[in-house]
């Protein structure tokens, strides 16, 4: 039959095989196969092309310190928008809880928006840091009240019987508003308000700028705390100018690591009246929003004027 044949024909030709010349070995038969030459593999420089072409696209110093979210993967920055007034501050809950926790984020105050994280905690402030690049920039602090202002700082002085100006009672007309007081920090001052990573640890707390802000929002989420915010302006990472819209700041910062954004509405590019309270006379070294008062001086002016400062006489 056919299917007889055709299996008689398979076992006829496989005898040879067997019965014939010994079989090659692996190697040998490997050897004796001819492989297709191999393409020269391209240039070391080409393969890193993309690569490169993508690092480029960001600043190198903001791609090395990006910070990591405080969430976990998958999870989005926390957005609350909220009434200028205040009036629906039942919504700032969560920010509250964000900020007990560790999470760093923008708030408005009753100057420019302001990235805010809880003092006590020190990682908080090191992620600020990274997300902000403020290196070598003391932070400012958003204090509660006068008792904060004295318990991180060495207080406004408040006169006493050797002729020292009572300062603090023209300070206390100035202040919930738009100022910053720069005083010599108390040891209470974490270190890294000072000075970033391990140089925190061998810097020398000298001074600080401190601010009671006069917004409803900002002091909801302040009087929940259990301390002040360390704080530092908004600004565009590559220009030296504020941010006040807080859509833009969220699609700006998001991918650096911000962990919320409390939406207070789009404000004017007015910062802080910046006042130097270490020396002999209070000096303003930067006019912002608040206005210059007749007990204040500004540098370079005569030191004959400063003697008549109305605080003097009233002390």
């Amino acid at each position: 039959m056919l299917s007889d044949a055709i299996a008689g024909g398979c076992a006829t030709s496989a005898a040879p095989t067997a019965a014939g010349a010994p079989s090659l070995s692996f190697r040998r038969s490997v050897s004796s196969l001819r492989l297709p030459t191999p393409l020269p593999s391209p240039p070391p420089l080409r393969q890193h092309l993309p690569v490169r072409a993508l690092a480029l696209k960001r600043n190198p110093k903001r791609l090395k310190y990006s910070a990591p979210r405080f969430f976990k993967d998958g999870e989005r920055m926390v957005y609350v928008e909220m009434d200028p007034s205040g009036s629906d501050g039942w919504k700032l809950e969560p920010i509250i809880k964000l900020i007990k926790e560790g999470g760093v984020g923008v708030i408005p105050t009753d100057t420019v928006y302001a990235v805010v994280c809880d003092l006590k905690s020190h990682s908080s402030i090191e992620r600020l840091r990274r997300i902000k690049e403020e290196d070598s920039k003391p932070l400012s602090i958003l204090c509660r009240s006068f008792q904060d202002i004295d318990t991180y700082t060495m207080g406004f002085p408040r006169g006493n019987a050797h002729g020292q100006p009572n300062i603090f009672r023209a300070v206390k007309h100035c202040l919930p508003g738009p100022y910053t007081f720069i005083l010599p920090a108390s040891k209470q001052l974490p270190k890294q308000c000072i000075k970033p990573g391990m140089a925190a640890k061998y810097a020398s707390r000298r001074h600080v700028g401190v601010r009671i802000p006069d917004d409803s929002i900002c002091q909801t989420i302040l009087q929940n705390l259990d301390a002040p915010l360390v704080s530092t302006s908004v600004k565009w990472p590559e220009k030296d100018q504020w941010m006040v819209d807080p859509v833009i700041i969220a699609d700006t910062y998001e991918p650096e690591g911000l962990d919320f954004v409390v939406d207070g509405g789009v404000r004017v590019a007015d910062p802080s009246t910046v006042v130097d309270m270490t020396g002999a006379c209070p000096k303003v070294i930067r006019q912002g929003k608040g206005p210059r008062l007749d007990w204040m001086v500004v540098e370079g002016e005569d030191s004959a004027a400063q003697e008549e400062l109305p605080f003097l006489q009233a002390a």
